[in-house]
């Protein structure tokens, strides 16, 4: 009997032990939590912070945006009276933007008649042949507007307010697919200067 119950004795022992062996370890797993835990808080923290910046900036940009439209809107009374005064196609490589020697060319043109009419405004419309998705063809016919619009910026000094971009795509081709040469026609844009006669 004596010898039962010390091994019970004994079992207990090595049990509480074992408890507070276990209620280390324990404490320990939780400290290192709680450390990751402040750590994942402070990145957080540190991010809506960012993001509260980037949200000032937005804001700020949305307001120099809505002034520069007004301003635009102001310089655009009177366009119901436009005419178009001058009209030209500049073609482009297949699946490209970049505007060639050609094209630069037709630009100068139609640079030089913004210059010559001060009050004159210009439409910008990409096109594509059908080649491709409708959505890129969509986003590239903008990118051959946009560079179009960039040059003349860049070369002529033309204000952004002065030139409206837009594209179609795919959708407005001038040669049909059965036609000569139909792709390489459709990859344009339409350059339209409109002003008083």
């Amino acid at each position: 009997m004596k010898k039962s119950m010390a091994i019970v004795l004994l079992g207990l022992l090595l049990l509480v032990a074992g408890c507070g062996v276990n209620k280390d370890f324990v404490a320990q797993q939780i400290a290192d939590s709680e450390a990751r835990t402040d750590g994942k808080i402070g990145e957080l923290r540190d991010k809506t912070d960012g993001n509260a910046a980037e949200v000032a900036k937005l804001k700020s940009l949305a307001a120099e945006l809505t002034k520069k439209t007004d301003m635009a809107i102001n310089e655009a009374k009177g366009f119901e009276n436009y005419q178009a005064i001058w009209q030209g196609v500049i073609n482009f490589d297949f699946d490209s933007y970049e505007v060639n020697a050609t094209s630069e060319q037709i630009l100068n043109d139609a640079g030089l008649k913004l210059e010559q009419n001060p009050g004159s405004v210009i439409e910008i419309l990409g096109h594509t042949d059908v080649t491709g998705a409708a959505t890129y063809n969509f986003l590239l016919g903008e990118k051959r507007a946009g560079s179009t619009k960039r040059y003349l910026a860049e070369k002529f000094g033309i204000s952004l307010y002065r030139m409206f971009t837009m594209s179609y795509g795919e959708r407005k081709p001038i040669a049909m697919p059965d036609e000569r040469n139909a792709s390489s026609m459709n990859r344009r844009v339409n350059l339209t200067i409109w002003g008083k006669l």
